[in-house]
């Protein structure tokens, strides 16, 4: 009898424990935003290595946060088998908007050859701008280049040149 009472006292704490449970509230629901860009580095770092992605960026953060994100992420790069590359001027296209990582520091995630494909693509837009020719088809040509780096498939790549690119093109 003492069992049957120990079960019923049992099964209405168990039925009743919603009611007492603490609500879930705004503040304690928020996301550690540090750990939620670890986990979008460590998701981009798999899609590189898999091959989905040739070339993936990390969300831009501040130099501070960089830095304090920065050994985590090496962690996360060796043990994925990718390389990370701390870029503090990313290279600035019509596939986003131009302040996208103004003053901001942002990972370069890869393998192999594609840091040297990066640099020489954003050597080439440098020398376009220096010589008055980042214009035009010339500057579409950056945009898609730097989209087919990021594996973006060419209709999307399209869509962003044309919603970034306005009639105020920076030089830059």
């Amino acid at each position: 009898m003492f069992r049957n009472i120990g079960i019923l006292v049992f099964l209405s704490l168990l039925i009743s424990y919603p009611c007492f449970a603490e609500e879930p509230t705004e503040m304690n629901m928020q996301i550690d935003q540090r750990s939620y860009t670890l986990g979008g580095l460590a998701t981009f770092a798999e899609m590189v290595r898999v091959g989905v992605k040739t070339l993936a960026l990390s969300a831009a953060v501040t130099p501070e946060e960089m830095d304090d994100l920065v050994e985590d992420a090496e962690r996360i790069a060796q043990e994925e088998g990718v390389m990370l590359c701390r870029e503090t001027d990313l290279i600035v296209t019509d596939l986003f908007p131009a302040d996208v990582a103004e003053g901001k520091h942002v990972l370069l995630i890869y393998k192999g050859a594609t840091l040297d494909h990066y640099l020489a693509l954003k050597q080439k837009k440098s020398e376009l701008v220096a010589s008055g020719s980042y214009a035009g088809e010339a500057r579409r040509g950056i945009a898609r280049q730097f989209g087919e780096l990021l594996s973006y498939p060419h209709t999307v790549i399209e869509e962003l040149i044309d919603k970034n690119a306005g009639p105020a093109q920076h030089q830059e």
